[in-house]
């Protein structure tokens, strides 16, 4: 049985209430483990000022930083500790011996009362709403075994429930003292990691919900943290109507049908220059007169080189940026993970209703991107698959290695994501460089099976009638049907 979502409580942190599937149950424990440096404070730091934002009751008990630390660190980091309670059980400077032996609390403070006891008492004193422990393992110091230590934690849990309060604490394990017992005492694990990848986030154990597993990219800044969730493609969808959206060239809508259609996977191919990424911009300036918003997230180029290259060839990309029609994002090299991309292309779909969206080029996504060959081949199939749900064009701009000879569809080995694959090359005709244009396929509709040459000029882009007297064009050196070696002077762009 599963909890409904609206008696969920919020963590504060971007991105993680959606792998809860909507924040935490109330008046339940949960355990926040990792190493050192990981995360585990701030998070806490925005689980407390959520419920103070939520005009709820907060209790912070540190064990560890005293309370003067704490606030100034918060500040720097932008948070307003000014309404949370404070239990500093902290260390002081003569917690160290002559011989340098560091104990958290003096002999007597251990003693009963004890500081179990002055826990309990500023719970009852403060009936908190949320109870912020950072960290529970240092209680592990005063108990005299692991059965001890057990045995107060569970008495300290037991508490605070009583009280109906919701508990976050923060566990420090390490090899000599793992903390699997706290996992079975909370109703939740959430395991912080910090990595060569980058950081992330994975929930271990959930009681009464589910959640998304996985691990989810995570991004310490100045204001604090967030979360990138793993794109889960069956999550998301709405109902579209999968009319055709046309280039605004009459010749490559009759090689297309009329178009491509919405919610569909196109795969531009060819070598570098030939013209991908000015085909694909071509299909968003069609869109821009349309009123409907594009989104081109540059792998390879600078938003100064679109711009310029586009104007040269009267694609007025800069006026279609004045206009919100366009955004063009350059996207740097090794800053952001699978996630953390995926979520930027949400907000543009999602909030900000994108038609239209190009990825350029496959290869600069997959170089930029933090992450391992596998994860971010899985992570391109789940984006794709999210925005044909979206009912979102989605066009890939992928580089053919060969500028003439063997032909190939795609160099990526991504063409299974494609339902259209338009294929762009060079042809050497009578010791001239040409280019053509062809689709290799199609899903949603016919499509002319012919190749047209193409060509990219001062007034836009320019596509012929179709190839019909020539073979061998995917070779990259074709001859004609009737005379391989056609008179000096004849015109051989019929």
């Amino acid at each position: 049985m599963t909890v409904d979502d609206r008696s969920r409580i919020t963590t504060g942190v971007d991105g993680l209430d959606e792998v809860l599937h909507g924040g935490l149950i109330p008046q339940r424990s949960y355990m926040v483990t990792g190493r050192p440096g990981t995360g585990k404070t701030i998070l806490g730091l925005h689980y407390l000022t959520a419920g103070l934002a939520a005009d709820e009751s907060c209790l912070y008990i540190n064990l560890e930083e005293s309370t003067a630390d704490i606030r100034a660190n918060a500040a720097a980091l932008g948070f307003d500790l000014s309404g949370v309670e404070f239990l500093d059980l902290s260390p002081t400077a003569d917690a160290f011996t002559e011989n340098d032996q560091y104990y958290v609390f003096a002999p007597d403070e251990v003693e009963s009362p004890g500081v179990v006891d002055r826990i309990g008492e500023e719970v009852r004193r403060v009936d908190p709403d949320r109870v912020f422990v950072d960290p529970l393992t240092q209680l592990r110091n005063l108990a005299p075994d692991d059965y001890q230590f057990r045995k107060q934690v569970n008495g300290f849990v037991q508490l605070v429930r009583a009280q109906d309060a919701t508990v976050v604490f923060t566990s420090q394990a390490t090899e000599t003292s793992p903390d699997e017992d706290l996992q079975f005492v909370s109703d939740g694990t959430v395991e912080l990691r910090h990595g060569e990848r980058g950081r992330s986030l994975a929930v271990r154990k959930f009681r009464g919900s589910d959640f998304d597993s996985g691990s989810h990219s995570l991004r310490i800044t100045g204001d604090g943290m967030v979360v990138y969730p793993v794109l889960t493609p069956s999550s998301h969808g709405r109902e579209f109507t999968t009319d055709k959206i046309p280039s605004g060239v009459p010749e490559i809508d009759e090689l297309l049908h009329g178009g491509l259609e919405r919610g569909t996977v196109t795969i531009l191919s060819g070598p570098t220059g030939v013209g991908k990424t000015t085909l694909g911009v071509q299909f968003m300036k069609e869109a821009a007169g349309r009123g409907e918003r594009s989104i081109v997230y540059q792998f390879e180029e600078s938003e100064k080189t679109l711009l310029e290259r586009s104007q040269n060839v009267n694609i007025p990309v800069k006026e279609m940026v004045d206009r919100g029609t366009l955004a063009v994002e350059t996207v740097e090299p090794l800053e952001k993970s699978p996630p953390e991309f995926a979520s930027m292309v949400r907000e543009e779909v999602e909030r900000q209703d994108a038609k239209i969206v190009m990825i350029d080029g496959i290869d600069g996504y997959r170089l930029s991107l933090q992450g391992n060959e596998g994860d971010l081949e899985r992570e391109l199939n789940a984006l794709g698959r999210y925005l044909k749900n979206m009912g979102v064009a989605v066009i890939l701009v992928d580089t053919a290695e060969s500028v003439t000879g063997e032909f190939q569809p795609t160099n990526s080995g991504v063409s299974y994501l494609a339902d259209n694959i338009v294929f762009l090359r060079y042809l050497e005709m009578n010791g001239e460089l040409r280019k053509a244009i062809g689709i290799l396929k199609k899903r949603m509709s016919d499509f002319e099976r012919t190749m047209r040459e193409f060509e990219i000029t001062q007034h836009g882009i320019k596509v012929g009638e179709p190839l019909s007297a020539l073979r061998g064009i995917l070779s990259g050196t074709p001859t004609f049907v009737d005379s391989p070696n056609p008179p000096a002077g004849e015109d051989t762009r019929r």
